[in-house]
This record gives C-alpha cells, structure tokens and sequence, in this order.
C-alpha cells in the first residue's frame, strides 16, 4: 500500500471546491512537491482548531486508517484563538494537551506526527511592517515539537519571510483579492488576507516542500 500523508487543519490547509475558486489550501497543491509514490489524503476542514477536530471525531477517522509509516501533518493556531468554547483553547495549556493528542495517536499506529504553525496572516501596518497576529500559538507549538521530539515545520516564520519580501502590494497575488465583477464566484468582490488563491496554495505547498526536505523527513 502507498505511503500516505493524512492533514490535519483548518481552512488555509482545506481544500476548496470549484464554486470557491480561486480560493484554494496549500494541502490540496502539497503533492505537487512530494514524491508520485506517495498520496496524499487531505482531512483539514475549514473554521476547525486543534479541539474542534477532535470534538468532532474528525482526528478519531483519520487514526482509523492511518498506519505504519504514514504521515500525520498538524497545522493549527488559527481559530483556536477564538473566543467561542467550542474552539478556544489557551497557547500554552490546552493548546499542548489536544495536540498531543494527535501527537500520540499517531505513534501509536506506527506513523509519523509532524507539526506545523499556522500561516501567517497578510497584515501590514501603516508603516508597512507585517503584523504578528497568531501571538503565542507558533511559539509554543515550536515548544511542544522539542519537547515531544517531534519534526516541526514553522509554516508562520516562512511565510512571514515570503510576505516581508513581497511587501504590502505584491503579497496580495497569493490572496483572494478579486475586484468586483472580476470572477463569477466572487461577484462584488473579495479583499481576503488569510485565504490563498490557487498560485498563493502553490507557493506556500513549496515552502512546505522545501521543509520536507531539510528536515530528512522519510516521504516516499
């Protein structure tokens, strides 16, 4: 059986139907940098954080099928700052306890959990300086992934370079920014800075690429 890499995430990993393109997630342009042999099964849902996904037995499917030497992707921190109870959790408490839940399910079916902070948000301030909007939760999944001894893929710090280098104005190309009239689907327009377009899903898929690699991780 092919070697599979399950994802685990929230809606900048999902992928995205045909009615909301262009809008896409990285996950679902992720095999364009992997290996042939190996597929790729992408389970990220949008609006989910690390307690959601497991609330819904969403993490409970995936530990169902997944086996030795599989994959296990996490990238969460979006929504779990939220303030609603059915996704908060807290950056340096619950958030370490539902990922280790991932964590240990994973090992214990053989696979291989790999953790990864949460793309980084397109906001600049006036001067132009992108802006932090994830607070603690890349810290402290860094944290948990030495402690745990567990690969981690800092998704945050590299797209936060790739924005910084783009700057305020061409950073948008990896957005869904579409004026009104200018798509079918977005027919009064859209100014989205969390949501990547199919080029921006490609871009930040290849940085994950690029991670794979040098972290020697044993895909494919």
């Amino acid at each position: 059986m092919k070697q599979t890499i399950y994802l685990a995430g929230d809606s900048t990993m999902a992928n995205y139907s045909i009615e909301s393109s262009p809008m896409q997630g990285w996950g679902n342009k992720l095999h364009l940098f992997i290996p042939h042999s190996v597929l790729v099964v992408n389970k990220a849902t949008n609006g989910r954080s690390s307690k959601s996904f497991i609330d819904e037995g969403r993490l409970e499917e995936i530990l169902g099928i997944i086996k030795n030497g599989d994959y296990l992707f996490i990238q969460f921190g979006h929504n779990d700052s939220k303030v609603d109870t059915e996704r908060h959790t807290s950056p340096w408490g619950t958030f370490h306890q539902y990922l280790l839940k991932y964590i240990d399910g994973a090992r214990a079916k053989g696979a291989h959990p790999v953790l990864i902070s949460p793309l980084c948000r397109r906001q600049f301030d006036v001067d132009g300086l992108l802006l932090n909007t994830h607070g603690d939760y890349p810290r402290s999944m860094e944290a948990l992934a030495v402690q745990e001894k567990v690969p981690f893929i800092d998704l945050c710090g590299r797209s936060a370079v790739a924005f910084k280098e783009m700057g305020n104005t061409k950073s948008k190309e990896w957005f869904t920014w579409l004026r009104a009239g200018e798509h079918p689907n977005y027919p009064e327009g859209i100014e989205d800075n969390t949501h990547l377009n199919e080029q921006g899903a490609e871009e930040v898929a290849r940085l994950v690429g690029d991670a794979i690699i040098k972290l020697k991780l044993e895909i494919g």
